[in-house]
């Protein structure tokens, strides 16, 4: 038993940087685990079976009512954190999106969604992991 409390688990997400055509942002306003509003990209854990790519999309339907499209898959973010004293390893696959269309309303895990110009998506986003995608679409 103490073996399992020593190793981490592991988590595997997807989410979507969802751009516009003006290079506008998608981003959610969800809670954190401490149940405090924070800013950040949609994203959520894989279903049995499902691809990143086809779990990014969904999540980001489910989460901000849009139907979008996959342009190319950007850069992996892997994070530690703890949960009920446990380690967790949670390793998130990002693809840059396109907004095909609006399909219905956000989850009830999100309280807000808001298009908003790259420069107050930086300042509004929590995680650094988040800004540095963001950042990267000015490179």
């Amino acid at each position: 038993m103490a073996e399992s409390r020593t190793q981490p688990v592991l988590q595997f997400s997807a989410g979507g940087l969802v751009v516009d055509e003006r290079g506008w942002v998608l981003l959610i306003r969800a809670r954190d685990l401490r149940y405090q509003p924070v800013w950040t990209l949609p994203k959520g854990t894989l279903d049995p079976g499902e691809s990143s790519a086809d779990a990014a999309l969904r999540e980001v339907r489910e989460e901000t009512g849009y139907r979008c499209e996959v342009v190319r898959e950007l850069d992996a973010v892997t994070y530690w954190f703890q949960r009920d004293g446990r380690r967790i390893k949670k390793t998130v696959r990002w693809f840059l999106m396109r907004p095909i269309e609006k399909v219905g309303d956000h989850d009830q895990e999100v309280d807000e969604v808001a298009w908003l110009e790259p420069d107050e998506a930086l300042r509004r986003l929590r995680y650094d992991s988040d800004r540095r995608l963001v950042e990267g679409l000015r490179r």
